[in-house]
């Protein structure tokens, strides 16, 4: 049914409203990031700084080390996708493809853990990595975070496989395929775009933790994660707003390219399923 000219401004009219709600926050951080405290503070707000602030970026990012926050929350994400993943394929592959006793059962423990507060295991995984002496060490978030990250990519990855056809695996093992050989031949490759939306969720998930960093990391800067760090920029009895702001920006920036580079990734993951 084709649209009338109405129904069509209608819907680009509420798709800008939307568009509008959701960046007008990312627009407010950057104004905020090159205004002066001055600016901040007045009321009415000013919606532009009369003079833009650049230099308020160049500052942090030479009087505080915020790159190397950004390097260390870098190596933490990648290194808990990558354990992750590597478990979640082989869980989620075999909660889809293989009927064993208390199969259900196990799944809905895996869908339980995924509810559980971080806060929750905070206390045990600290006792385990202080006798394990991984306290201080980015390893102690990369296992803290993959606790957090496994039950989610696991389920996601299931409902991914449980779309593709088990006739593919079938053929490849009548053509000489193992059973692992068929997955890493035949399934991960058409897995390809849930295997890169689900990595890109494990990286957020990983990039935005605060509470696990706070508590297995040392009062040493150079351990500290972006999150960590930019908490530490609050002063007792003045704030530069702007500072933070700016070093905000510096660690939304790089999930903002992923999302940008990887959007048909995303997309294509999220929608495989019904086309299949």
């Amino acid at each position: 049914m084709q649209r009338t000219t109405l129904q069509t401004l209608s819907l680009y009219a509420g798709l800008a409203v939307v568009c509008g709600v959701l960046l007008f926050p990312i627009y407010w951080l950057f104004v905020t990031a090159l205004s002066t405290l001055a600016e901040i503070r007045q009321l009415p707000p000013s919606f532009w700084p009369a003079e833009p602030q650049w230099s308020t970026f160049a500052k942090v990012g030479t009087e505080r080390p915020i790159f190397l926050w950004l390097w260390n929350s870098t190596l933490a994400a990648l290194g808990s996708v990558a354990l992750s993943m590597v478990v979640s394929v082989f869980a989620g592959y075999s909660l889809s493809r293989f009927s064993v006793k208390g199969g259900r059962s196990l799944g809905l423990f895996i869908l339980t853990a995924k509810m559980l507060p971080a806060t929750l295991l905070v206390i045990p995984l600290f006792g385990i990595f202080r006798s394990m002496g991984l306290i201080g060490s980015l390893w102690s978030l990369v296992l803290a975070h993959a606790t957090l990250i496994i039950p989610f990519t696991t389920w996601m990855l299931k409902g991914y496989f449980d779309t593709i056809p088990r006739e593919l695996e079938q053929a490849a093992m009548v053509d000489g395929c193992s059973p692992l050989g068929a997955l890493f031949r035949v399934v991960l490759p058409v897995a390809t775009p849930g295997l890169a939306a689900t990595a890109l969720y494990a990286f957020v998930l990983s990039w935005a933790d605060y509470a696990y960093a706070r508590t297995f990391l040392t009062n040493a800067q150079g351990s500290w994660t972006a999150n960590l760090g930019i908490t530490t920029m609050k002063g007792e009895y003045v704030t530069d707003w702007n500072e933070i702001s700016a070093a905000a920006v510096f660690i939304a920036l790089p999930i903002i390219l992923i999302y940008l580079f990887l959007e048909r990734y995303l997309v294509g993951g999220l929608t495989a399923g019904a086309e299949k």
